[in-house]
């Protein structure tokens, strides 16, 4: 998926070292990524356990807990994939509006110690079931909005099947297969393409 790439430089080519290893916190995460910054610096991912369809992430590349901890560039590339990334989930989950949030520190509800900014396509009265619009920030903060715990309970997943061991994800855990993340990753990033070449 990543590879070294040929970029012209005053008419002579210099070689791109290739992208690193995409982690979100602990957690490799390049099969869930559907679209990187031009300069590395920023990536989106789907959302293993999203609280609404089309719920997605974008995270600064080098792993950092706090927003504070970002460079002025990483800040600036984080904030235009954002705008870029809501532009396309918005459009594709045909959405009226978004949530854009960042849980900054444990305090705040963060569960993987990586700054990430969530994207959540909104319609109107979506969650009226769930007592309104603003229960997101419940949702986000509470049991379903765990995505430490959904992600490790994946990592044990993918370490037990190695092992060729049973194992079955915790039962109030209904996290997606990774099949499921992956078509939704090459459907994104298939969109994503769309409104680049627009």
């Amino acid at each position: 998926m990543h590879e070294v790439l040929d970029v012209p430089n005053n008419g002579e080519h210099r070689s791109e070292p290739p992208m690193p290893p995409l982690k979100f916190g602990p957690f490799s995460v390049a099969s869930q990524v559907f679209h990187t910054s031009p300069s590395r610096l920023s990536y989106a991912l789907v959302n293993l356990k999203p609280l609404l369809p089309g719920h997605v992430l974008v995270c600064p590349t080098r792993c950092v807990p706090r927003l504070s901890q970002l460079t002025t560039e990483e800040t600036a590339d984080l904030f235009v994939t954002v705008k870029h990334v809501s532009r396309t989930v918005e459009r594709v989950f045909h959405a009226t509006s978004l949530n854009v949030a960042i849980q900054d520190g444990a305090d705040a509800g963060q569960s993987v110690p990586h700054v990430h900014v969530h994207i959540i396509p909104r319609k109107s009265h979506d969650l009226d079931a769930q007592g309104g619009s603003d229960s997101i920030y419940g949702m986000m903060d509470g049991e379903s909005g765990d995505i430490g715990k959904a992600f490790l309970a994946l990592q044990k997943y993918r370490e037990h099947r190695k092992n060729d061991r049973e194992f079955t994800p915790d039962a109030d855990r209904t996290p997606r297969s990774e099949q499921e993340m992956q078509e939704e990753a090459d459907w994104l990033r298939r969109e994503m393409e769309k409104d680049d070449s627009s």
